[in-house]
């Protein structure tokens, strides 16, 4: 039973999927530099709450604008050149920011560090789409999003373990965990982009040779992608359910508001992770034959009253409580909308369509602590998460409404699997 299980969840994905998700897994592990900044803004370095926010904004700002970009670059130059770019950047901005205290310096290298973020989700995002096909893609991205939260949940633990050790050496392990994602693409993973010269899923086809094949031509621009009006709805509920959710981030800020100690903002926020890396393979069998746009419905009411309930959480029990409840509405929300996001973008665009809705994902970074930590000095203590319930229920309305247009738009944009230049798409066993 166990193997049957194995075998429907991870059996006959292609190898460079596996090595996108080993990158997946490394990369994320390292990726505590913002969770250190998260805990330690306002008690070590002395921002205010404000500014704290302001900070993790400007990160969620430019990955934002990196997302833009990075779909362009994708489209243009390949995923495989935007994703050694973006690591090696990256590695480089953890290094400078290691050495960093000053407020301002601080607050402009989290946007240059969101940037080279926000640079590499598409063309990752893209190389996942180019290599599973329509049937093998909720499973596909259900195992990389695993992938991220276990990475996550470690990188939680290791934040607090980290919290007494030298401070540069939080960001030198980053920098290593970004280049060891970087030889893996460089040694790896091919370029996916699609190519023209043979007719996908003809019978007795083959790839035609490298030398003779040819990149399928990028059609439109980003304003193509922003004047498609049933994406960009679906982008902008994914805006609203993001914004929800990464105000977790403020809770550091309200436990210390509340005299808790905001070290273990590490042990609460780890719950999120241990969930998903527990539970979130069976999620796919779990929602199969279902009403996607019901599942992302129930999903914002999750994450939304889950997220209000810390207006009422006085106590780290309570907090990791609430933790559980809106992480369940993000793991049924994750598969379905990484297919819908697949489903609904033209192929020969690609790159731009996973910029945009990165775009919306990267956006939310911004809004929701800038926002949040206002609302968290200025208002009363209850009103940012009352807030963020009432929009959980907005989106979960959108959900419903615009439901039956986007499945009709997800069917005609129904596609074969396509060819990929130069790439090993042999499936492996489980």
């Amino acid at each position: 039973m166990l193997r049957g299980w194995l075998a429907q969840t991870a059996g006959g994905l292609p190898k460079i999927f596996w090595y996108l998700w080993t990158g997946t897994l490394i990369n994320r592990t390292g990726a505590f530099v913002m969770l250190y900044l998260e805990i330690h803004m306002v008690v070590e370095y002395g921002f205010s709450p404000t500014f704290a926010g302001l900070v993790l904004g400007l990160f969620g700002g430019g990955m934002a604008l990196g997302s833009l970009a990075g779909g362009v670059l994708a489209d243009r130059w390949g995923r495989r050149s935007s994703l050694l770019l973006s690591n090696v950047a990256l590695a480089a901005t953890a290094v400078v920011l290691g050495f960093v205290f000053q407020p301002v310096a601080v607050a402009l290298l989290a946007a240059v560090y969101g940037f080279w973020n926000g640079l590499g989700r598409p063309a990752f995002s893209a190389t996942m789409v180019d290599v599973l096909g329509p049937s093998m893609r909720m499973r596909g991205m259900n195992l990389n999003y695993w992938a991220i939260n276990l990475g996550f949940s470690c990188a939680a633990v290791l934040a607090g373990v980290l919290a007494r050790t030298p401070h540069l050496t939080v960001f030198l392990l980053n920098a290593a965990a970004q280049l060891t994602m970087a030889a893996i693409v460089f040694w790896r993973v091919p370029e996916t982009q699609p190519i023209r010269g043979v007719l996908p899923g003809t019978a007795g086809s083959a790839a035609p040779a490298r030398s003779a094949t040819v990149r399928v031509p990028v059609e439109g621009s980003i304003a193509t992608v922003l004047r498609d009006r049933v994406f960009m709805t679906f982008v902008l509920l994914n805006l609203g359910l993001w914004i929800i959710i990464e105000s977790c981030k403020l809770i550091p800020i309200a436990m210390h508001q509340r005299g808790m100690d905001a070290a273990d903002y590490g042990t609460v926020i780890a719950v999120n992770g241990i969930m998903i890396v527990a539970f979130q393979l069976f999620v796919p069998k779990l929602l199969a034959g279902r009403n996607r746009s019901r599942v992302l419905a129930l999903a914002a009411l999750l994450v939304g009253f889950g997220m209000g309930a810390t207006a009422i959480a006085g106590t780290v029990p309570m907090l990791m409580l609430t933790v559980v409840v809106w992480t369940a509405g993000e793991m049924l929300n994750a598969p379905v909308n990484g297919t819908l996001i697949a489903d609904l973008s033209q192929p020969a665009m690609r790159g731009r369509y996973q910029g945009v809705a990165s775009m919306g994902f990267t956006a939310a970074n911004f809004v929701a602590p800038v926002a949040g930590g206002a609302m968290l000095q200025y208002a009363p203590p209850a009103t940012l998460w009352l807030v963020l319930a009432a929009l959980g229920v907005v989106v979960a309305v959108g959900q419903l409404l615009s439901g039956p247009v986007r499945e009709r738009r997800a069917r005609a944009m129904a596609e074969p699997k396509p060819v990929v230049e130069g790439a090993d798409l042999a499936p492996v066993a489980a």
